[in-house]
């Protein structure tokens, strides 16, 4: 039986290492996006229904629909919302990922993310900034306005020189990127920088008036999470091919829509563990406090499951200043990781811990063992729809998720005969 599972893994490990990801376009949600329609929203995390969504993912939907023309006002959008109308799906079930609230309606512009290795596409969408911003349910003519010209002028632009430059590799750039002080999650100033220093000469390029050419890199010089909506894409093509592996207890996806933590197993398939989403540990802007925190949500925690973000914090120590903590924890946190975890990264490389691989491949058993549970750096939006980002911090899944999904592997085991 040990042998299976450890032959299993060292397959779903192999899997994710092998991953080759790049952006090969920028699409639009309906046209790109499997199974999505004008009347679809996705959001983060395991599936949910409105009556137990939290105050952001509404906020988010509320915008989304107000965005779509498909609402007037606050009011419209909430009746629509719960009129059975709309269908609410999770972004995972759909090759996609969503930063915080996660809300994906069908006009958005989305990247493309191919992993050479195995053919699969995954999709996000572009990243707005910090402050009152879709993400973290906030609404209004700001958020409208600010979305309509990320998809008549940013996605467009962005669409035209990705097209003139050429597939960008991922891997390499995220590579060189925990390397520069990002962890690829919550700081990614460098990534940023990168990607700026790439794509500009080709966004001078293109056809558009300078006017907008100009409005475009203002508009990603000032957004040093921009990079973000790559990392989640670029993790989960490398992790889907994970997936539905007999044997392996590899988990493949985490996610949180702000009120369940769900986590997924490769031998497991598609099914989600879940427990209760949790408050975030963190610093929080003037004016709030911890009272003011929605629990935990968003799909960012796939760059986690992949082997970055909170797990290559070590290579990121100016991130404690952000979420807390100092230096030596940020070391700290990573070392612990690879406790619970299959293999070190061969791409990832932190020089702090002496050039070592980042913890790749989370094991549920090796969770459960120790009651070691993986760390998560993340943003923390306020708990009332419409208020936005209020602070950032620490947080970790409940260890429900991974003694149910254990336990689950147990008795398909016992099914199976194999144990």
């Amino acid at each position: 039986m040990q042998e299976l599972i450890n032959k299993a893994n060292a397959e779903a490990v192999d899997r994710i290492q092998k991953a080759q990801p790049k952006v090969v376009g920028i699409g639009v949600a309906l046209n790109d996006i499997p199974g999505m329609t004008k009347k679809t929203i996705l959001h983060a995390g395991p599936p949910i229904t409105w009556d137990r969504m939290s105050g952001p993912l509404r906020g988010a939907i509320i915008g989304g629909l107000i965005y779509e023309g498909l609402a007037a006002d606050e009011a419209e959008a909430i009746k629509l919302a719960t009129s059975g109308e709309i269908t609410f799906d999770s972004c995972h079930h759909h090759n996609a990922v969503g930063p915080m609230a996660g809300v994906v309606t069908a006009s958005m512009p989305v990247w493309i993310v191919e992993n050479e290795t195995f053919g699969n596409r995954t999709y996000c969408t572009l990243n707005e900034g910090l402050g009152k911003v879709l993400r973290f349910g906030a609404f209004g003519e700001e958020v409208t306005t600010r979305l309509k010209w990320m998809a008549s002028i940013l996605g467009p632009v962005l669409k035209e020189a990705l097209a003139l430059h050429g597939p960008i590799d991922l891997k390499t750039m995220i590579a060189q990127v925990i390397q520069m002080g990002d962890e690829g999650h919550n700081r990614n100033k460098a990534g940023t920088s990168l990607l700026i220093r790439e794509i500009a000469p080709y966004i001078v390029m293109t056809s558009y008036s300078n006017e907008d050419k100009i409005d475009v890199l203002k508009f990603l010089n000032s957004n040093d999470h921009f990079f973000l909506n790559l990392t989640m894409p670029a993790a989960k093509s490398a992790l889907d091919p994970a997936a539905n592996i007999p044997y392996s207890t590899i988990v493949y996806g985490m996610a949180r829509n702000g009120t369940d933590f769900g986590i997924r197993v490769s031998a497991l398939g598609d099914r989600w563990f879940t427990g209760p989403a949790e408050i975030i540990d963190g610093l929080f802007f003037p004016g709030y406090t911890k009272e003011d925190g929605n629990p935990d949500i968003g799909d960012s925690v796939i760059t986690e499951t992949s082997g970055i973000g909170g797990f290559a914090m070590a290579a990121a120590p100016a991130i404690v200043q952000f979420v807390g903590g100092t230096p030596a924890d940020a070391v700290n946190y990573s070392t612990m990781m690879y406790e619970i975890t299959e293999a070190e990264n061969i791409a990832y490389k932190i020089p702090v811990l002496n050039f070592r691989g980042t913890p790749t491949g989370i094991d549920i058993r090796k969770v459960v063992e120790t009651q070691i549970l993986p760390i998560i750096n993340t943003g923390i939006a306020h708990k009332n729809a419409g208020v936005g980002q209020v602070g950032a911090g620490l947080v970790r899944p409940p260890m429900k998720c991974f003694e149910d999904a254990l336990e689950a592997f147990v008795i398909k085991m016992e099914q199976e005969g194999i144990l």
